[in-house]
């Protein structure tokens, strides 16, 4: 099979990636979920004018020159509306989120009175609206404020709350199952025996997963054999994952047992290799339902292939509006040669310099089992096939790395 241009790797893996289904969630329940439908507010904000200040409510024409001296008849408090209203030569005491009364059109803060039993001795000129919130400066009931597709933030839910919504529509998560393959695995914290290998690349990929808002299942470690590698892949089934993702066994040496195990399953694949470094043995398919994609067993290649294509799977399975990485401009730390027919990314580091230019430095050794430059590195420097040697200070596009 040839080798697939990224592009078409990523159309692919996309293709028919529809949301989940919508639930309904509480707020505390709602942080980095997915909006399913538009929101509007059930109320306006503030529902009437409001005291943004501690002082005394007035008729700005009555405190429009200084030395005024004005009656005070009564007292507002969050949550304690005055039940009168201001007469001329009349104020009346109020506090911050205090309803204004009937009457009144400015606020003179405290500071700019002088006061002496029931009367106030104006020391600043009110101004007509000065320091009164009007009703509906934040948001009138009706207004559509949260959109559908939106990853909530922390501060999308002050705003769902403060427009009286306990709770939000919300795309289901996508559930993401991942099983590792290889006797040469061992789990961190265990003595690896000759030729074997801590295992290191399902750690990134929960974390990864997880950042996108998706729910993960972890299927272990299938040793090299059929049958075992056949039973990870019916727990991923039995789990109800959406995705698996399997990494090592993609390529095609004797023990790399996971496109048969797949094929065994009834896998629709879709390709197998990819025109690019690292990570040219990638697969991708159809169990049913559950989408697939198989990752190579190397930590970079697993990593950057997971980042790649795992990521904008999940979040269009979210109904994220946002699914592609998007690429920033920066220029070349160093030189670098020409490159063949495979779509290069290079991990960067990237330095701001005092104008705001951002270089990206390769790092000196990009072999695909090097995890140090990969927690090194803060860009994927992109080199498209067959791109020319580029001299330092060259133009070139990076994808920002998660921090």
């Amino acid at each position: 099979m040839a080798l697939m241009p990224v592009s078409d790797a990523l159309a692919a893996v996309l293709a028919g990636a529809e949301p989940l289904p919508e639930e309904t969630v509480s707020l505390n329940a709602a942080f980095h979920r997915v909006l399913a439908r538009d929101v509007a507010a059930r109320r306006t904000q503030p529902p009437e004018a409001m005291s943004a200040m501690d002082g005394y409510a007035v008729r700005a024409a009555d405190a429009a020159t200084i030395d005024s001296q004005l009656t005070v008849i009564g007292e507002v408090a969050a949550g304690r509306p005055f039940a009168g209203s201001v007469g001329a030569g009349e104020a009346v005491r109020i506090f911050t989120g205090g309803v204004v009364p009937a009457g009144a059109d400015a606020v003179v803060i405290q500071e700019d009175t002088v006061a002496d039993g029931k009367r106030i001795t104006i020391k600043e000129a009110a101004i007509p609206g000065r320091h009164i919130r009007r009703a509906g400066v934040d948001f009138a009931e009706g207004d559509v404020l949260l959109r559908k597709g939106a990853r909530l933030t922390d501060r999308d839910l002050a705003l769902a709350a403060g427009m009286n919504h306990p709770h939000l529509p919300v795309q289901r998560r996508p559930k993401v199952a991942i099983l590792a393959t290889g006797d040469e695995l061992v789990m961190p914290g265990a003595a690896p025996g000759p030729g074997q290998i801590v295992y290191s690349n399902g750690y990134a990929l929960h974390a990864l997963a997880r950042q996108e808002g998706a729910d993960t299942v972890d299927l272990g470690i299938a040793a090299d054999t059929l049958e075992a590698t056949t039973a990870g892949i019916r727990r991923a089934r039995e789990s109800g994952a959406d995705i698996l993702i399997t990494t090592g066994g993609a390529s095609v040496g004797d023990h790399d047992l996971v496109q048969q195990a797949l094929k065994a399953e009834g896998i629709a694949m879709t390709f197998w290799k990819i025109a690019m470094r690292p990570g040219k043995p990638m697969m991708h398919g159809r169990l049913g339902a559950m989408r697939v994609i198989g990752l190579p067993g190397n930590p970079v290649s697993s990593y950057v292939c997971g980042f790649l294509f795992m990521v904008p799977l999940i979040r269009a399975l979210s109904g994220q509006q946002a699914i592609h990485h998007r690429r920033e401009r920066a220029l070349l730390g160093r030189d670098l040669n020409a490159n063949d027919q495979r779509e290069d990314y290079l991990r960067a580091r990237l330095e701001r310099r005092d104008d705001g230019t951002l270089i990206a430095l390769p790092v000196n050794h990009q072999d695909s089992s090097l995890l140090a430059n990969l927690a090194a590195a803060q860009v994927l420097l992109v080199r498209p096939p067959f791109a020319p040697k580029a001299a330092a200070g060259t133009p070139c596009e990076v994808l920002l790395l998660p921090v």
